[in-house]
């Protein structure tokens, strides 16, 4: 299955979960390796993001709920054009 932003999907994959799409709005530094470096975000301000159907946790601000993931769950960045 193709999707409009010309993903490519295995069919057993588009059949068994739906992708989720997300506007990145925050990010932090990064996270740190055991060897203290810093390794940084694959993502930035601004990104449409692929999300996994489940995880994540949800935090609420002013009545808005948010969506905040790790860097390794989100599933890829959309370029649009």
């Amino acid at each position: 299955q193709k999707t409009a932003y010309e993903i490519l999907l295995p069919e057993r994959a588009a059949k068994a979960q739906a992708p989720n799409f997300a506007n990145v709005l925050a990010v932090g530094p990064g996270r740190r390796t055991k060897e203290g470096e810093l390794l940084p975000m694959g993502v930035k301000i601004g990104d449409r993001v692929v999300v996994p159907e489940y995880g994540g946790m949800t935090l609420k601000f002013d009545d808005e709920e948010y969506q905040v993931y790790r860097d390794e769950d989100i599933m890829g960045i959309l370029n649009e054009e």
